[in-house]
């Protein structure tokens, strides 16, 4: 066992916030604060918010705004001075950024200025989201502000080879894939619900019922999904589609699909039912840096059906234990999602493929791959 460091994490997304970034955050703090002092430093989420009385790790909360078009998540203030003069005082051995809003970016500066070792994550493809939200011209400096800021830590983590190689071609420098994990004991076949595919007006065990597990916004790509299920109605008409999720997008496609059931955000046992009790998974998202959401379908025993990368073409086998499309190929990914809606042998066969493969992808694992990441960063000599 190697000596115990003290390791900063900094953030500016965390639970209850609901996303991939926090959640994964979360077990990385824990599986880390098992073996090494963690500070966790993240942005105060509201006026009431304190450190977890009973946490493992050491809490250091900071001020925050909330995030335009984003509601519930927040952004954190430049803090490089405050960061400064509360490392000289606790020095850690280890800074890791998680997130590169301006707090991310504080202690970046932070660090470099006390000779602090430094490692980050790259979660989100901010970039590429500009051209849903009409700001396309914003996508170059964007990615120069990200490049700028990973290009000055010792290493970049990322989840997927196929993003290290998009992230070189684009000048970032020190990249290292850490995959991400799955909670397989709470997503499982097992939290199937009778009931709850009564809830939804479904009777019987044959009734194809596709599913979607997203934020509702305009770069998850839910009418692709939605014209899948159509297609889908042509086919098998006693079919149901169940969306699970908000967002900016949610009150329209609700006022506009009627029949397709809009579940809302969920957590917990109830999100695992949800899954577990759907049929196909789709997704058909092409923002996602990794899509935790897919392991949790896979876990659940769920077919997915996606396009041919992130989390996808990592750990889905076309034919074997899922379905592929290659990336923008519409008719292709439909296709593929009305295969699985005409055959329930198919979806069984493909789904316990899926479990099997989600087995092997327990936070436990990542969580120890994490680690050996950051502590390579301290074995090296690096450039300041």
């Amino acid at each position: 066992m190697a000596t115990a460091k003290r390791i900063a994490l900094v953030t500016e997304t965390w639970p209850p916030e609901v996303n991939g970034v926090a959640m994964t955050t979360e077990r990385m703090v824990a599986g880390l604060a098992g073996h090494h002092q963690v500070e966790l430093v993240r942005v105060r989420q509201s006026r009431d918010d304190a450190p977890a009385p009973k946490a493992s790790y050491q809490s250091l909360l900071m001020p925050g705004i909330g995030l335009p078009r984003y509601q519930g998540l927040h952004l954190g203030l430049p803090m490089t001075g405050r960061l400064i003069r509360h490392w000289r005082t606790q020095r850690p051995d280890l800074v890791h950024v998680v997130t590169e809003g301006p707090l991310g970016w504080s202690a970046m500066r932070a660090a470099q200025r006390l000779k602090i070792p430094l490692s980050s994550d790259f979660h989100t493809n901010f970039h590429h989201y500009s051209d849903h939200y009409g700001t396309k011209l914003l996508a170059r400096p964007v990615l120069g502000y990200l490049r700028g800021l990973h290009n000055r830590t010792r290493a970049t983590l990322v989840p997927t080879r196929e993003l290290a190689e998009e992230l070189g071609g684009q000048g970032f420098t020190r990249l290292r894939v850490v995959s991400r994990g799955v909670d397989t004991r709470l997503f499982h076949p097992r939290q199937r619900s009778r009931m709850r595919r009564r809830q939804w007006g479904i009777q019987g065990d044959d009734t194809p019922v596709l599913l979607m597990v997203s934020r509702v916004a305009a770069e998850k790509n839910f009418s692709l999904a939605i014209r899948a299920f159509r297609e889908v109605e042509k086919a098998v008409p006693w079919a149901r589609m169940v969306i699970v999720g908000d967002g900016p997008q949610r009150e329209r496609l609700a006022a506009d699909n009627p029949d397709i059931i809009f579940a809302g955000m969920l957590r917990g046992v109830s999100l695992a039912e949800h899954y577990a009790s759907a049929d196909i998974f789709v997704f058909p998202s092409l923002s996602e840096t990794f899509g935790n959401v897919t392991l949790e379908a896979m876990a659940s025993g769920l077919p997915t059906v996606a396009y041919n990368y992130a989390a996808a073409r990592e750990h889905i086998r076309h034919g074997d234990n899922g379905l592929l499309a290659e990336r923008d190929d519409e008719a292709g990914l439909i296709a593929q999602v009305l295969r699985l809606a005409q055959s329930q042998a198919m979806r069984s066969k493909l789904g316990a493929a899926a479990r099997r493969t989600a087995e092997g992808l327990g936070w436990g694992q990542i969580c120890g791959d994490f680690e050996q990441a950051l502590l390579a960063v301290l074995e090296e000599d690096g450039d300041e």
